[in-house]
């Protein structure tokens, strides 16, 4: 089993500023460290090469995404906005999204890191990849940046594999704690893609992520949305992914997966309210690993979302990248026991109850 490994240095070089957690500094705020800074996604690629398994993996080289593959998904006016900040040097985006000098290239550089991941993936040169970029993406909107995201990296992924490599079914399966608004948004209407988000409801945006949100015109059941209680953990989310995530895999068959993946769902993150730990997000990835390779030929494409704790992020990371490649590398998650023995980890009546919903919407999808 062959692993693509995406990540640069320039990514850790996105300047999100001092502010604090997600909040521009100010008189009544005392400046500190936004949410989104590089330290969760350094000490990410930092163990793994502690634990060896970097050198497992296949590196793949990323390169700038072009101004037409940015159009395939967002609007000029957008696209000029954005390099129009980063060259004067910087400010917020949009609501609660900062950026610095240079970011616009940086983000091009995720966008095209994504894509060339993508075109090894689908042309068999790896089995699977994971991107860890940054700038995020899941939250931009065609003419937005949002939530900390510029650029919509998963999106312009899934629109690159249709106009380059024609391919028809795509699947994106979203474990990010906040609801995947912007990959819903691109393909609401295309049947073409099946978009499901994992999230805690009600979090993030703001009335955002409804069970209610099946898609519209042609796209009419390729959106699955499982707004997940607060506090849920390693029952709630094998629930769903069991009950239908895998379901709805298996009636629409895609030809490739694609994953927003964000460890924000971790007991440890301080802007979600979940409870999963590092051998959960371990299950998740070998049930989408074992969907692809039933489906697509083991097609599997990850790219880095959330995750906000610095200390509990690498060892998310790392499990997931170990079920990716198929590999253990011997390196025990000091968390990982205490955060299994929590209680409240059983899939609770209240839970389920979504859950049930959500299943629901699954005979809907086109197979």
């Amino acid at each position: 089993m062959s692993t693509g490994w995406i990540c640069h240095e320039l990514y850790m070089w996105h300047n999100t500023h001092n502010w604090n957690q997600f909040y521009e500094p100010g008189l009544s705020i005392q400046p500190g460290e936004h949410a989104e800074n590089p330290e969760t996604k350094r000490r990410f690629r930092n163990l793994l090469e502690v634990s060896g398994l970097l050198d497992d993996l296949v590196t793949v080289k990323p390169r700038a995404a072009t101004v037409d593959e940015l159009l395939r998904f967002h609007t000029q006016k957008h696209i000029d906005h954005i390099k129009g900040l980063s060259d004067s040097g910087g400010g917020d985006a949009s609501h609660l999204t900062p950026l610095g000098l240079g970011s616009y290239e940086i983000a091009l550089l995720a966008v095209g890191g994504a894509i060339e991941a993508c075109d090894a993936v689908v042309n068999g040169v790896v089995d699977n990849a994971y991107v860890l970029c940054r700038p995020p993406g899941h939250h931009a909107l065609a003419e937005l940046a949002l939530g900390f995201c510029l650029f919509g990296n998963a999106v312009l992924v899934i629109k690159h594999a249709q106009a380059v490599h024609g391919i028809e079914r795509i699947a994106t399966i979203d474990w990010d704690v906040h609801h995947g608004n912007g990959t819903e948004a691109a393909f609401y209407d295309d049947p073409r893609v099946l978009t499901v988000s994992i999230h805690q409801d009600s979090l993030f945006p703001p009335q955002s992520g409804s069970i209610d949100r099946v898609g519209a015109g042609d796209g009419v059941g390729s959106n699955i949305n499982i707004p997940l209680p607060a506090g849920s953990g390693r029952g709630a989310y094998i629930a769903a992914m069991e009950q239908v995530v895998l379901p709805a895999l298996h009636r629409y068959q895609p030809d490739l997966i694609v994953v927003p993946c964000g460890f924000d769902a971790s007991a440890m993150d301080p802007l979600g309210r979940m409870m999963l730990s590092s051998q959960t997000y371990r299950r998740m990835t070998a049930m989408l690993k074992t969907a692809a390779g039933e489906m697509c030929n083991g097609r599997l494409l990850m790219t880095h979302e959330g995750g906000y704790s610095a200390s509990y992020v690498p060892y998310c990371g790392l499990a997931v990248v170990e079920e990716l490649l198929g590999s253990e590398s011997g390196i025990d998650d000091p968390w990982g026991e205490m955060i299994e023995d929590y209680a409240g980890q059983a899939l609770m009546p209240h839970q389920q109850d979504v859950i049930t919903r959500a299943a629901a919407l699954v005979p809907n999808v086109a197979s």
